[in-house]
């Protein structure tokens, strides 16, 4: 059965920073493509990074970009979020998104085959 289990979510000043991490139990993620989203109630879940099987580097929505930084560790078969200069804006459930094949990033939810159960983070202002 393929697991993926966030943790690192927690209440933080604006400004701040965070670190996620998400361990899963199929090796082959570590070559597959993988991400991470949010959702905010009342909102759709949006992409916020994603990390490429084939070598293309990191991809990160508008919105993050050069605030926050995907990274893996295939020892450890985790990946990680590490999020900086945090605003009441990031606030929302953050998963961690596996897709059953490597390839090119994607910023789509339904090209994406496995999820985690999801970490909070709140960002108070």
């Amino acid at each position: 059965q393929v697991q993926l289990v966030e943790s690192g979510g927690r209440l933080v000043q604006a400004g701040g920073s965070l670190r996620l991490s998400c361990v899963h139990n199929v090796r082959n993620f570590n070559t597959n493509t993988m991400g991470w989203f949010r959702q905010s109630p009342g909102k759709e879940r949006e992409f916020v990074a994603a990390i490429s099987g084939i070598g293309e580097g990191a991809a990160y929505a508008d919105s993050v970009k050069a605030r926050f930084t995907i990274s893996r560790d295939a020892l450890k078969n985790s990946l990680f979020l590490q999020m900086e200069n945090l605003v009441p804006e990031d606030t929302a459930v953050y998963y961690c998104a596996a897709r059953s094949y490597s390839g090119r990033n994607s910023p789509y939810v339904q090209e994406y085959d496995y999820w985690g159960q999801g970490t909070q983070v709140t960002v108070s202002s």
